[in-house]
């Protein structure tokens, strides 16, 4: 049951035990996927449910089926991540949006940092869309329950204010921190239920934007001896946080 192709679809896609399909999953199932009437799929309507699928009806536009079995989808983590990630050139950002997914990181926000080379909010909002794209199919691919969010761009300084307003567990990787590493800063009290990393772009964070994070309460930290390329550091934190938390057990 688990090889079966995943869709996530609006709520009100479902209505009683008859699901319709709309493009592009029209697309997807029957040009692509080459499905035929009886063969099964599930379905997601980002509520944490999954719908085990068969397929009945299709046509060139629409594509009906039957829910033959609702359950619980078991895959979400415990630990809520949320990875404020630095703006990136190019393809980097969009990366990082793809393997946290897979990972499961359930939030992402679009930092805009000192050395950011991409710090337009009109950057952000052109390319929502695509983002959001490579989010629910990176989702679907990983069996994920809920797809995560994509928040609007937020200053490096009202990140810091919000986390302290919060009371949010968060941390920074670093290059300057040369003592505290990630394992040690989540070991220092009880799990906390959720955990925000901030990540810098391709220049780093500056020294003034740690003091001003230590400030606020947020922890630097190191990732190790070895420099991090800026799209790997935070898939490399939400890892290590996820299986020390016991996220990454089966």
């Amino acid at each position: 049951m688990s090889s079966l192709h995943r869709f996530f679809i609006k709520p009100e896609q479902i209505e009683g035990s008859l699901v319709t399909f709309g493009q592009p999953q029209v697309h997807q199932i029957r040009n692509v996927l080459r499905m035929r009437p009886g063969e099964k799929v599930i379905v997601l309507d980002n509520s944490g449910w999954e719908y085990v699928v068969e397929l009945r009806e299709m046509d060139r536009d629409e594509v009906k089926g039957e829910v033959v079995e609702k359950r619980l989808n078991s895959s979400e983590p415990r630990t809520k991540v949320t990875l404020y990630q630095a703006l990136l050139k190019g393809e980097h950002f969009e990366f990082v949006l793809q393997k946290g997914t897979e990972l499961g990181v359930v939030s992402f926000v679009p930092l805009i940092s000192e050395r950011c080379i991409v710090g337009d909010v009109d950057y952000v909002e052109k390319r929502r869309e695509r983002w959001e794209r490579i989010v629910a199919e990176a989702a679907e691919q990983s069996g994920r329950g809920k797809l995560p969010r994509i928040e609007e761009p937020v200053l490096f300084a009202k990140a810091c204010r919000d986390l302290k307003l919060r009371g949010s567990f968060a941390v920074m990787p670093w290059e300057g921190e040369k003592k505290l590493s990630l394992k040690e800063a989540l070991e220092r009290g009880s799990k906390p239920f959720s955990v925000s990393i901030l990540v810098g772009p391709e220049g780093g964070f500056s020294e003034r934007e740690a003091e001003m994070a230590r400030r606020y309460g947020i922890i630097t930290v190191s990732l190790g001896p070895r420099i991090l390329r800026a799209e790997t550091a935070g898939i490399v934190a939400s890892a290590i946080i996820l299986y020390e938390l016991g996220d990454m057990r089966p």
